[in-house]
């Protein structure tokens, strides 16, 4: 199983992180010990003083498959939840400046939270879907796909170039504006078309 993550896929969020808008998306994995699942609290790293929230849209792999035509990738997924991309963004930065790699600050244990999925149908349609994260009962992010720079099809196309996706494989799709500081004791909830399908405590 690969946690298969896509970068700055919202315009806002890239200039929040005074980031470039990308031509192409923009990717890089997780493994799987980064799982953190459904109602399993999040222990806060000591190797970082600034634990961020990224919250997005995720979508499970049905169908092994590669090189796949985007206009078939919708075949490659039938499930739906959202995630939280944990990221040590004092650790990233400083990776950033050195030019080196950033797994450390993106890829460590617990940093890919999921929460329960739904199965697509045609009220779910991953290209029109709305999205909030609530942090301490306030929201402090509000997305929509069709608000994404590269679609969940485009994605699974041009990633399909490089990585046969295989079943239960897991995209997170990128996050909106509004990415932020968590402390212990902090409660995440994230909720999918005003349903809510992730918890995730901090302690």
């Amino acid at each position: 199983m690969k946690i298969i993550c896509v970068g700055r896929n919202y315009a806002d969020h890239a200039k929040e992180l005074q980031n470039d808008v990308p031509t192409v998306p923009v990717i890089f994995m997780k493994p799987k010990t980064a799982l953190l699942l459904p109602e399993k609290p999040l222990y806060y790293p000591e190797f970082t003083d600034d634990l961020q929230y990224e919250c997005e849209v995720v979508v499970k792999i049905c169908k092994n498959g590669k090189h796949i035509q985007e206009k078939f990738a919708h075949k490659y997924y039938d499930q739906v939840s959202l995630g939280i991309d944990f990221t040590a963004r004092d650790m990233q930065r400083d990776q950033q400046k050195k030019g080196l790699p950033w797994e450390i600050a993106k890829a460590f244990d617990g940093s890919a939270a999921i929460g329960d999925f739904v199965p697509i149908t045609v009220e779910t349609q991953v290209s029109n879907l709305a999205f909030q994260l609530k942090l301490n009962g306030e929201t402090v992010q509000d997305g929509h796909t069709r608000h994404m720079i590269f679609s969940v099809d485009r994605v699974i196309a041009y990633v399909s170039q490089f990585f046969t996706m295989h079943i239960g494989d897991l995209i997170y799709t990128g996050t909106p504006a509004g990415v932020g500081k968590v402390k212990p004791e902090d409660k995440l909830e994230g909720y999918l078309q005003g349903n809510k399908v992730l918890d995730v405590m901090i302690k």
